[in-house]
């Protein structure tokens, strides 16, 4: 019986201590759940006191950022730092660039607390246990000094101009401040630069007349550009009308000297019956020629002075005018002018040589009408100066006549007392009359200042060389062939 009842009581001993056990070790392992810490993702777990690990900074707390770490009861505790991004205004007023000129530049900052190896130990240590308040006024002091200093190396004007340089200073600069508490710029936004003095206004006021001036250069060249263009097609247009027009000219000479020539051939044919005919057809075909000779140089004469006067007014007048009002484009608009003045040349120039070749073709022409005028007389001299002096008859009287050619008769008074006739029968008015038809030179002088010889039966003149008396035996009539 002894037996049985100390074999019960060791037995329920090794129950209890069993379960003692089981609890002993339930116990630790609640405990060692709770002391075991995860590390959210916004967050940096810090850990501090005994057997931190070789990861710490001077043994002084270690960070983990996304994983987890067991606590030590009693030997070790933690705390988080917040992730959270800073925005932080920054309104610096009053510093000094490099040309001592105060500036204003009001500014937004985003910093938070980095989560670099070696730069979240430097927020451990500094910034554990601080709210995010005197996180920020700490990241404020900082960057107010850091930008100061970046400013006062930088010209005005590379500040106003480049931003992104200005941005990338003081980002360098102030990066490396912030890490030395661990923290980390996020961003920077300058929001406007200015002067108390006026000088960045100046800036821009300059700017944007340079880009005006650029603006109106451009335009201007441009306009220059079109000008060039339509004083070219002009050009070129005037010389290939002025070549048609010589081409014209040129066949329209070539068809009269065709046609000159079949009418040759037809009046040779016809020469011995006609003779007389022919001549005097050649001799009104000669003036005939002389007179559309004369109208056509007078035409071309005109037409040139027209184009002359179109070109001017179209070319030089608007080429002036451009000048004046554009002084910076004076050399292209001479040149423009130099240009067109070619042109113009070459256009007279082509006209002046059609104008030669039409010429040449009407003497040619008029040369063959006189060989073929000696031809149809046999080539004798006489018969042909006789027609020719025929010709220039109305010439040579004409020539006779102006001498009187001014005078009224109808408002001459002449002044006769009636006391009779004179001795030669002759009143005062026939004396007058007969002094102005006296006065007429005479017929062979007047030819013999133009050159020719008249024959006798024009008659001959008088010793006294005021008067013409005719033979008075009729004229010899060319002897028939």
């Amino acid at each position: 019986m002894p037996i049985l009842m100390q074999s019960s009581t060791e037995g329920l001993q090794n129950i209890i201590g069993i379960v003692v056990l089981v609890v002993s070790l339930f116990g630790l392992l609640i405990a060692f759940a709770k002391r075991y810490r995860r590390c959210p993702s916004d967050k940096i777990l810090v850990i501090y006191g005994k057997w931190i690990g070789s990861g710490a900074v001077g043994a002084s707390a270690k960070c983990i950022h996304g994983g987890a770490a067991f606590i030590f009861p009693i030997l070790q505790d933690y705390q988080y730092l917040d992730l959270t991004p800073i925005p932080i205004d920054i309104n610096l007023q009053g510093a000094l660039s490099q040309q001592n000129i105060r500036v204003n530049t009001p500014s937004t900052f985003t910093v938070g607390i980095s989560t670099e190896s070696g730069v979240m130990e430097n927020a451990a240590e500094r910034l554990l246990g601080q709210s995010p308040g005197e996180v920020q006024e700490l990241a404020r002091d900082i960057i107010f000094g850091q930008m100061r200093v970046v400013i006062a190396t930088m010209p005005i004007e590379e500040i106003n101009a480049d931003r992104d340089k200005l941005i990338d200073n003081i980002s360098n600069g102030v990066e490396v401040e912030l890490k030395k508490v661990g923290l980390r710029l996020i961003n920077v936004n300058v929001q406007d630069i200015t002067d108390e003095s006026g000088y960045i206004d100046a800036l821009g006021k300059e700017a944007a007349a340079r880009a005006i001036n650029d603006a109106k250069i451009k335009v201007a060249e441009q306009t220059r550009s079109g000008e060039i263009g339509k004083a070219n097609a002009e050009r070129d247009q005037r010389v290939s009308v002025a070549a048609a027009t010589a081409t014209a000219v040129e066949g329209e000479n070539t068809a009269q000297i065709t046609i000159a020539k079949s009418d040759a051939l037809r009046r040779e044919a016809q020469a011995e019956a006609e003779r007389v005919a022919i001549a005097a057809e050649k001799v009104k075909s000669a003036q005939a020629l002389q007179e559309a000779y004369t109208a056509e140089r007078t035409a071309e004469t005109e037409r040139a002075n027209r184009e002359q006067a179109t070109q001017y007014a179209d070319i030089v007048v608007p080429a002036e005018i451009e000048k004046q009002r554009i002084v910076t484009l004076a050399e292209a608009e001479a040149e423009n002018i130099r240009r067109v003045k070619k042109g113009e040349a070459d256009g007279l120039k082509l006209m002046l040589v059609a104008e030669a070749d039409g010429t040449r073709a009407i003497l040619t022409q008029k040369a063959e009408g006189f060989r073929d005028l000696v031809a149809s007389v046999d080539n004798n001299p006489e018969y042909a100066s006789m027609l020719m002096i025929t010709e220039k008859l109305p010439e040579l009287i004409a020539e006779q006549v102006k001498a009187i050619q001014g005078i009224q008769i109808d408002k001459v008074t002449v002044w006769d007392n009636g006391s009779g006739s004179k001795a030669n029968g002759k009143t005062a008015t026939a004396d007058f009359l007969s002094g102005m038809l006296g006065s007429l030179p005479p017929l062979h002088a007047v030819a013999k200042s133009a050159g020719l010889d008249l024959p006798g039966y024009l008659g001959s003149p008088s010793s006294s060389g005021n008067s013409e008396t005719p033979n008075s035996e009729t004229p010899s009539e060319p002897p028939e062939e």
